[in-house]
């Protein structure tokens, strides 16, 4: 009798809390919402849910809000997580052994990756990329991301596959989103890397640059002179601080204005669903991938 493959990955720390990623949840909903309806019975993958599956039984709880036929899985490469979490299984919501392979019986039509390869180098991460794009349906996403242990500070990208993207679309779309245009900085491969969102508790903020902590693997060593993503930063800071008047009237109007102050110099995505005041009062904000992209 055969062995089955080893799992793809190394094992996390495996922290994790309660609501740690609501931030990313609710954005998942709203805008990836209308992906998620167009098929009959979509396939979600959450890839690496921790020492507790908590956040993985939250994200089921919020699709099935938008879809009451999604399916969730949970996958994590160490078995005693695995066993532990079997016990919340029900019915949709279930948990299973494996990596970047991706242990499900057809492809996702998205994968949430929260956290998972912080403790991977620039490179492996660009690989992980590759690999978790080329199992997606057609038009399936990739949100992978970081966030602080409380989740008030977050930042994450969109990919999809680039041959997807190619065989959908010839013509010319908002650019570093998603079609057939291949973005600045995106490499040689499957993975098309379309958005990054930084999202943050307001209150908790001191400047837009204090985010840079929570970039994903594949930008947080660029956050240097000469870069896209430090000089996107730089410039945030300076439109934070010039809208400082505007605490007056909350912190949400302050980023409000600073986003829309930045917006005039760097390419903000200002309409629904990525963007526009609703979004942004959230604290949120989106870029197209080309926007950080290393050069």
């Amino acid at each position: 009798m055969s062995r089955p493959p080893r799992p793809e990955g190394v094992i996390t720390r495996g922290t994790t809390a309660p609501n740690r990623l609501r931030r990313a949840d609710r954005w998942i909903v709203s805008v990836h919402g209308p992906l998620l309806r167009r098929a009959d019975r979509p396939l979600v993958v959450d890839l690496g849910f921790g020492a507790s599956p908590v956040t993985t039984a939250e994200l089921f709880g919020r699709l099935r809000a938008a879809h009451p036929r999604v399916e969730v899985v949970g996958v994590e490469i160490d078995p005693a997580r695995v066993a532990a979490a079997k016990p919340r299984e029900r019915e949709g919501l279930s948990f299973r052994l494996g990596g970047f392979e991706l242990p499900v019986d057809r492809p996702p039509t998205l994968v949430r990756a929260f956290n998972v390869l912080r403790q991977y180098g620039e490179g492996e991460a660009w690989a992980a990329w590759e690999r978790l794009c080329a199992g997606l349906a057609p038009d399936g996403v990739l949100v992978e991301g970081t966030c602080a242990e409380t989740g008030r500070r977050a930042a994450w990208v969109t990919l999809g596959s680039r041959d997807a993207g190619r065989a959908r679309d010839h013509r010319a779309v908002r650019p570093g989103v998603s079609g057939s245009r291949t973005p600045a900085g995106a490499r040689p491969g499957v993975s098309d890397p379309r958005t990054i969102t930084f999202a943050v508790h307001l209150p908790s903020l001191s400047r837009p640059s204090d985010l840079a902590e929570r970039l994903p693997k594949t930008l947080i060593h660029r956050n240097v002179p000469g870069e896209r993503v430090h000089d996107l930063l730089a410039a945030f800071d300076r439109a934070w601080a010039t809208a400082a008047p505007q605490s007056v009237f909350g912190l949400r109007q302050r980023w409000v204005t600073a986003v829309e102050l930045l917006a005039r110099d760097h390419p903000v995505l200002t309409v629904p669903p990525f963007g526009g005041r609703a979004r942004w009062r959230l604290g949120e904000v989106t870029l197209p991938w080309s926007a950080v992209a290393p050069d």
